[in-house]
């Protein structure tokens, strides 16, 4: 198959208005309160043999690029999630992504054989595609709600973890290889394909940064690139060694993410600008791969029967059986049941036994492809409601300090840029009192655009941006104590750290 210069004038002109308008649907979707995801499947439909009649049926490409647009959300979760936060929850999060995972599959597996009458291995297929949680919803639409820290960590780690052991289930039943290993032989082969993954994200990520502190790249625009690079460098190890790539990418980017980095906020933008992308370039592929003439009555009625089955049943089991290593309120569980996304994740997934040719893969495709519209529809719009019925919100406020740094190579020192947001209690704290550590200064105050060298006497204001230059050694410090100064006040040397 050739392709000439003028095709490529062609996709330029399509896929640059596609994109465009679908970057602009954002807003629509922000504003109904649900992912944009259902917007850029139903641009893929439109766009498809139903719509515009762009033709597009390849079980296989769609698998690939649907991997590897995973892959890039998972990346970007990871560098944009603060492990501060996720530390507490990691351990449920880890709980919900692979005891939560078996419950759920399972009870699905029954509910779906025994009440819908599917066969046992469309009964499986359909519990393990539908399982997990789905990263871009939950990272999209959570943190637009004013949730706990316990809460978001525990849903963030659940959706970056979860993927890795659907996705080896999955493969491993569509290629019938259930009846060659068995129920212990696939369950040692999915922990080994985990353990392998974390290993080498972690081994990527701790080994990426180490080398990213110590070169001085010429421009501040490859940083992001090679951070990126370093996460897929994970990703691609891994499965090179037959362990889990989704496993070792967020891994990865989570270290990378954490680590004492130069430009971390430039990196972060630009791996959200990317993510963005694949997730539009993602959903509207799939969009494009299902045919509406397919979807009938009966495939309606299954997908809603499942869908209530998961929601009410499967999820809220799950959820219960995987906090037995962290007990939580019974408010709590109830939102984490309910707050179970599903998105693109349960989609993709169902292209592998679409590629594979296991019988009656079409029908599964558009049973989840369903499911995953209706039960977002539902879900999304109703977890502000859903969280303040449950009492389970915190008041909804900006951020008390927004920090980002640059590197200063030649004399070891980083130039850390503060700005003070109108709740941080650095208002009305003098420079002098910030008792930053020894070779710690601030250097430069910016206020209503102008600016002012600063003396011991000078008094910090709402909206003020500062410039703090300190010795790379002691940045992690100078960054504590500018954070519990923006916390608690001047007071804070006195004050113990309060639970966030």
């Amino acid at each position: 198959m050739s392709f000439d210069v003028h095709q490529l004038d062609d996709v330029v002109l399509v896929g640059s208005a596609v994109t465009l308008a679908a970057i602009l649907a954002v807003r629509i979707s922000s504003r109904a309160g649900f992912p944009s995801l259902l917007l850029y499947l139903l641009m893929g439909v439109a766009l498809g043999e139903s719509g515009l009649g762009i033709h597009f049926e390849d079980a296989e490409v769609a698998h690939a690029l649907g991997f590897a647009a995973l892959a890039v959300i998972l990346a970007e979760g990871g560098l944009t999630t603060s492990w501060r936060d996720a530390r507490p929850s990691m351990r449920l999060g880890l709980s919900l992504a692979t005891v939560g995972i078996a419950v759920s599959v399972a009870v699905m597996a029954v509910g779906s054989h025994y009440l819908l009458g599917l066969p046992w291995e469309l009964a499986v297929l359909l519990g393990a595609v539908c399982s997990p949680t789905d990263a871009a919803a939950v990272f999209s639409v959570l943190r637009v709600v004013p949730l706990p820290h316990r809460l978001i960590g525990t849903l963030e780690a659940e959706s970056g973890l979860n993927d890795a052991p659907t996705v080896v289930l999955v493969s491993l039943v569509s290629t019938g290889a259930v009846a060659e290993y068995g129920p212990f032989g696939m369950a040692g082969i999915i922990v080994f394909e985990l353990v392998l993954g974390v290993a080498v994200g972690l081994g990527v990520g701790f080994g990426g940064a180490w080398v990213m502190r110590r070169v001085a790249l010429p421009s501040s625009g490859l940083y992001p690139l090679a951070v990126v690079c370093l996460a897929f460098l994970a990703y691609g190890s891994s499965a090179a060694l037959h362990g889990s790539g989704f496993a070792a990418i967020y891994v990865a980017a989570l270290v990378l993410g954490n680590s004492d980095l130069p430009h971390r906020g430039t990196t972060r933008s630009f791996a959200e600008g990317i993510a963005w992308l694949a997730q539009i370039g993602l959903f509207i592929m799939l969009g494009l791969l299902l045919s509406p003439d397919r979807i009938d009555l009966g495939v309606v009625g299954v997908a809603l029967a499942a869908g209530l089955l998961l929601t009410v049943v499967a999820r809220p089991i799950s959820v219960l059986v995987s906090t037995v290593v962290r007990p939580m309120p019974w408010r709590e569980l109830s939102f984490l049941s309910w707050a179970g996304l599903r998105g693109a994740v349960p989609i993709v997934l169902a292209t592998i036994p679409l590629s594979e040719g296991v019988d009656d893969a079409e029908r599964l495709f558009d049973i989840v492809f369903v499911l995953v519209v209706v039960y977002t529809i539902i879900t999304a719009p109703s977890l502000p409601l859903v969280a303040r019925v449950l009492r389970v919100t915190r008041r909804n406020e900006p951020r008390d300090l927004d920090l980002e740094a640059a590197p200063l190579d030649r004399v070891q020192a980083d130039l850390l840029q503060i700005t003070i947001s109108p709740v941080s209690r650095l208002h009305g704290v003098e420079v002098g009192e910030l008792r930053l550590p020894r070779g710690a200064s601030v250097s430069l105050v910016i206020r209503a655009g102008q600016t002012l060298v600063p003396e011991r006497r000078t008094v910090l204001r709402q909206g003020d941006d500062l410039l703090v230059v300190t010795p790379r050694k002691e940045r992690e410090r100078t960054e504590e104590r500018l954070r519990q100064v923006s916390d608690k006040g001047r007071l804070a040397q006195w004050l113990g750290d309060e639970p966030r």
